[in-house]
């Protein structure tokens, strides 16, 4: 990870939650990878359950959380998790790996997982990244002992991005390599699919802060309410 955000994402969460009438306990966590957001929560108190669909980042995300925690390998749209919970969660783009359909798909999931009232509160890229990635196609740098490089190619028509990231060791050179396809959401199709799940819109936003969306905002976070239509 670059980008060290998931204390500072968590407290934001914790800050929403508290205005509740109902009290947030309960978080489920998509896409939760190797469990740096399912901690921080654990940390302030949450009890979470965490799905993703690699072993392999689940097996970290293991030596993260407490053993109590419950994790459990799947693939969305496929949310078998048993559980009401009080509120669903998926960040740093796990929902842009999903086609428009398995969105839907997926957003109608977890809305039957969630008590009347609960939150889902998700970050997805706007079309000001799509915009941005498709005038740098190549970035690259320096991280934790790695030289990165993330090559991405957009097709603007198509709202997608395919990406490949190399990382080099810098001590030895041993190198890595893995191949990315995100999907740009716009905003009226996760407007859509959110009330045809059930959710009513609470707020969109600058990446995890309460400043509203604006044109300059490159990872917008929205807030939905589960009405249990």
């Amino acid at each position: 990870m670059v980008d060290r955000c998931h204390d500072r994402w968590a407290a934001y969460l914790n800050e929403v939650w508290s205005t509740d009438t109902t009290p947030v306990r309960t978080v489920l966590d998509l896409c939760c990878g190797t469990g740096l957001m399912a901690a921080e929560l654990v940390a302030l108190g949450y009890r979470v359950a965490g799905v993703d669909s690699s072993s392999a980042m689940l097996a970290r995300a293991r030596q993260r959380v407490e053993p109590e925690t419950v994790l459990a390998r799947q693939t969305l749209p496929d949310l078998t998790i048993g559980g009401v919970f009080d509120a669903a969660i998926c960040t740093y783009d796990g929902l842009n790996y999903l086609s428009p359909a398995d969105l839907d798909a997926t957003l109608g999931a977890v809305g039957r997982r969630l008590r009347s009232g609960g939150w889902l509160i998700f970050d997805l890229h706007t079309d000001k990244m799509m915009d941005f990635t498709k005038s740098h196609p190549v970035v690259d740098g320096d991280a934790d002992g790695y030289r990165f490089a993330i090559r991405s190619v957009v097709d603007v028509s198509a709202r997608t991005c395919d990406t490949r990231i190399d990382l080099t060791r810098a001590g030895d050179g041993d190198m890595f390599s893995e191949q990315h396809r995100q999907y740009f959401h716009s905003d009226a199709h996760v407007r859509d699919a959110l009330f045809d799940a059930g959710f009513a819109v609470a707020a969109v936003t600058a990446e995890y802060t309460h400043e509203p969306a604006g044109q300059s905002t490159l990872r917008a976070t929205w807030t939905a309410r589960y009405l249990d239509t």
